[in-house]
């Protein structure tokens, strides 16, 4: 009989590769599994290239089974080379302390965590880890992975192909392995869930599993979401959404997936929202102008699970009072700047406030009429604008990105 839990997944696109989906399916129906996602602690949030992994999570949840939030404090001390072209950046004790408490906010939202045989439970894997010696890692581990099954993985190969990979990031394997036998060991945790990217990396923790123990443990994975341009959504593409509202707020969340791309849209409500499965199907038949029914539904839906209800609401309520030009601006995202006794250019002060990522799109952006002010159109780069203490001014780019600046 298919595990209630893995239909779901599957009926949602949600599932990219299986070690063993019978023996999964199996060990879901024979009673409660604990399954651990890991995350480095590299940002102190989750971005929007994050939610699929904690979508399955929260799914696991809900269908009765516990989930291990691992922050990795020690592999996030060296960096994984998967996917990646560079050295990730060294972080100091404090860096991880911090976005390791970070990352708990976010994955609040969308999972329960406490003392319940169901609930989360978050652990760091630096907490073992630092209790070994170089000698004494490589005495217990070094013959339980072989060099030619670590060239195999397909991040190692890219990063040798630059010549730049070091000895550091090839150590970053073993340690992840080590992670699930320690979460064997104390949790009885027999899964691990991971994006696309980690399936190497994951599956060599069953390899060892199976060698020091002689037990069987299972990797799910899920699909990498990418943006209308084919790149993989994350901070490093430079294009992240993200969780927490003081980097991105639930106005911008919302509008983040208002403005998805019309292909996307019944994919995303499977991926990001808990709609009924038929009900998805129904805003999927939407067509031409209807589709923006289905993608209020979308924004509303993700927001919800990400902020809440209220912020979710207060979001899609502001985006509709702007798009008609009414004045309900609360949720709209509010910087403030300081007061010039002199006018300032309109380059300048678009560009300070950081909506566009250069002068070249800021001055096309204005030739086509895409920038007002107040509800005005920019008609000329040469424009200036005086900014006095207490003003506040509406910045609109294009039809639905707001921004509005306090001046002190």
């Amino acid at each position: 009989m298919k595990n209630e839990f893995l239909h779901e997944l599957e009926s949602r696109g949600l599932i990219y590769q299986a070690s063993d989906l019978d023996g999964l399916n199996a060990a879901l129906n024979a009673g409660p599994v604990t399954a651990y996602l890991g995350m480095d602690p590299t940002a102190d949030s989750i971005h929007v290239g994050h939610l699929v992994p904690a979508m399955i999570i929260r799914w696991f949840q809900k269908y009765g089974n516990k989930p291990i939030m691992l922050v990795g404090g020690a592999t996030g001390r060296i960096g994984d080379p998967s996917d990646r072209n560079s050295d990730r950046p060294m972080l100091t004790d404090k860096q991880i302390k911090a976005n390791s408490a970070g990352l708990r906010q976010c994955y609040e939202q969308f999972i329960k965590f406490g003392d319940g045989p169901t609930d989360a439970i978050m652990v760091d894997n630096y907490d073992w880890h630092k209790k070994y010696s170089h000698i004494d890692f490589l005495r217990d581990f070094g013959t339980s992975f072989t060099i030619p099954q670590m060239l195999a993985m397909e991040s190692v190969k890219k990063r040798l192909a630059s010549g730049e990979m070091s000895f550091l990031e090839f150590n970053y394997m073993p340690l992840q392995a080590v992670d699930f036998l320690n979460l064997m060991d104390q949790y009885n945790c027999t899964m691990q869930l991971c994006g696309a990217d980690q399936w190497g990396n994951s599956v060599a923790g069953i390899s060892l599993i199976r060698r020091k123990r002689a037990r069987e443990a299972f990797v799910l994975s899920c699909p990498l979401i990418t943006d209308s341009n084919g790149a993989k959504i994350g901070k490093s593409a430079g294009n992240a959404v993200w969780v927490r509202a003081d980097r991105t707020s639930p106005y911008d969340y919302y509008q983040y997936f208002r403005n998805v791309m019309d292909g996307d849209v019944e994919r995303f409500l499977k991926i990001y929202t808990e709609l009924p499965l038929d009900e998805i199907a129904r805003l999927g038949k939407l067509r031409d102008s209807e589709i923006n029914d289905a993608k209020k539904v979308l924004a509303y839906e993700a927001t919800k699970i990400a902020h809440g209800a209220a912020a979710a609401k207060s979001a899609a309520d502001a985006a509709s009072a702007m798009f008609a030009g009414g004045a309900n601006d609360a949720a709209v995202p509010t910087i403030e700047m300081p007061a010039n006794r002199e006018p300032v250019s309109i380059i300048d002060f678009a560009m300070w406030s950081k909506l566009f990522p250069s002068k070249s799109e800021l001055h096309r952006t204005i030739e086509q009429g895409g920038l007002k002010i107040d509800g005005k159109k920019v008609e000329s780069s040469l424009d200036e604008i005086e900014l006095k203490s207490g003003d506040s001014v509406m910045l609109q780019k294009g039809k639905k990105t707001f921004l509005k600046v306090i001046v002190k």
